[in-house]
């Protein structure tokens, strides 16, 4: 006869995402009953320490820290072993944290809603049921494989979870999109090594930057070596034993490329497929999304959806200020909402980084903003000599500023440091700060912020 083990919790976590630990913990320290279930042991603490920010940026480091004597094949495989077992110590230290709480469990399984309340965990024998007046879930994304003919069933097709876990360097690499992932992923191995390849639809890199700021980037892409095809539109993938042929079309002629390994970077979609969210009633969007409102609730209210899975930015701390918003709605004003972000910044970590926030020059020009536009090149800064001193002076800083209130509306930063520097320009765009208050402020030296008292002078337009 089978059973059921039926449990009951104040609120019930389904995905270990950066939202929803970080409400379980809340969640628990306010003395509430949670249950998180997981679906996979390898993803306590969610996708950034496991699969994504963690190893992707610690390979970063190690790519930069390769040495020309290095052998590739060797370097790589101790420094993918470094980044196996840092994850590994951070999902332990995930689990431990939340299941060593009095009022905390972590149950692993693949959930699937039975009604509005209960989810189910298991088969048989090992079936467990939780049920519970309050449900977060935080199951996150996945890789997108695109319908090109062959690539599905290619021996070669490699995702990036998997990249960042073979101690295996790729000789070849094509890289399936121009994205921040691809980039990424193309930067880092090149830099270990392997010959890249990235294949671009579109007619050019970062559509949604600045020509100019794109223009800059893929110099530096290709000056590493990275070969970038735009313009190309993937029609086939042809396997051949230890390669495949990636067949594209761009200016009427087709033309091969081929791997050893195929990465596609053509975007993620929400885990949700196999929730049963029907049986909740929970409604979805055209692309799997949980639809929410302002305050992330689902069309079950008290069913709430943080993180990738609700359709937004694909960014852990946007996650993490989901878990605000939902903390508020448990226990709160109820106030917070995603109206409140502004000024939200984003990072490419390639070498050097791009940092961007705000608006960029072409839309503020297309909303008929009056403007002026500060620009330098980083080799060009002379109140930036930490550039010169790790020896990376490539990129370029640009600041949009309104003409008449001096306010600061974006900026792109393609330098050192970008991803810290672009923090302080965020902080000044929430809070009103003026390009000349940042340009006559005191930082330390030598830093890459005190840039600032230089570039705000240096106006093109």
């Amino acid at each position: 006869m089978e059973t059921t083990t039926a449990l009951t919790a104040d609120v019930l976590v389904v995905g270990f995402g950066k939202g929803g630990k970080t409400a379980a913990h809340a969640l628990t320290d306010a003395a509430k009953r949670v249950i998180l279930i997981e679906q996979s042991e390898n993803m306590y603490g969610g996708t950034c320490p496991n699969v994504g920010c963690v190893p992707t940026k610690m390979l970063v480091h190690y790519a930069n820290s390769r040495r020309l004597e290095d052998d590739a094949q060797e370097f790589f495989a101790n420094s993918t072993a470094g980044v196996r077992a840092l994850t590994s110590t951070f999902r332990a230290g995930n689990f431990e944290a939340l299941d060593g709480k009095d009022t905390a469990t972590v149950i692993t399984g693949a959930a699937s809603f039975v009604d509005p309340h209960t989810v189910a965990v298991g088969e048989g024998r090992d079936r467990i049921t939780v049920t519970a007046p309050t449900i977060l879930i935080n199951t996150g994304s996945e890789p997108i494989v695109p319908a090109i003919p062959g690539l599905a069933d290619s021996p070669h097709l490699i995702s990036s979870t998997e990249l960042t876990r073979t101690a295996n360097l790729p000789e070849r690499l094509v890289v399936l999109g121009g994205g921040y992932l691809g980039l990424e992923f193309a930067a880092i191995y090149q830099r270990f090594g392997t010959h890249v390849t990235v294949l671009e639809a579109a007619d050019r890199l970062l559509l949604r930057e600045d020509e100019d700021i794109a223009e800059v980037a893929t110099e530096i892409l290709a000056g590493d070596g990275i070969r970038i095809i735009t313009g190309a539109k993937i029609t086939e993938v042809r396997d051949d034993g230890a390669v495949s042929t990636i067949m594209y079309e761009k200016d009427g002629q087709t033309h091969t490329v081929e791997a050893s390994a195929l990465l596609p970077a053509t975007g993620r979609k929400p885990v949700t497929a196999d929730l049963r969210l029907d049986a909740a009633g929970v409604r979805t969007t055209p692309t799997g999304a949980i639809e929410v409102d302002e305050y992330l609730r689902s069309s079950q209210p008290h069913i709430y959806a943080l993180g990738d899975v609700n359709g937004g930015e694909q960014f852990t701390y946007i996650s993490l200020d989901d878990a605000r918003i939902v903390l508020d709605q448990l226990m709160g004003e109820g106030k917070r909402t995603t109206a409140d972000r502004t000024a939200v910044p984003h990072t490419l970590f390639i070498t050097p980084p791009l940092a961007t926030v705000g608006m960029t020059e072409t839309r503020a020009r297309a909303q008929g903003l009056n403007i002026k536009v500060s620009r330098e090149k980083v080799a060009d800064i002379i109140a930036m000599p930490r550039a010169y001193t790790v020896e990376e002076t490539r990129g370029v800083m640009k600041f949009i500023v309104d003409a008449d209130t001096d306010l600061i509306l974006g900026a792109a930063l393609l330098s050192i440091d970008a991803q810290e520097i672009i923090n302080t320009v965020a902080l000044a765009i929430r809070h009103n700060i003026t390009a000349t208050e940042l340009r006559d402020s005191i930082y330390t030296h030598p830093s890459s912020t005190e840039a600032f008292n230089e570039v705000f002078d240096k106006v093109i337009s």
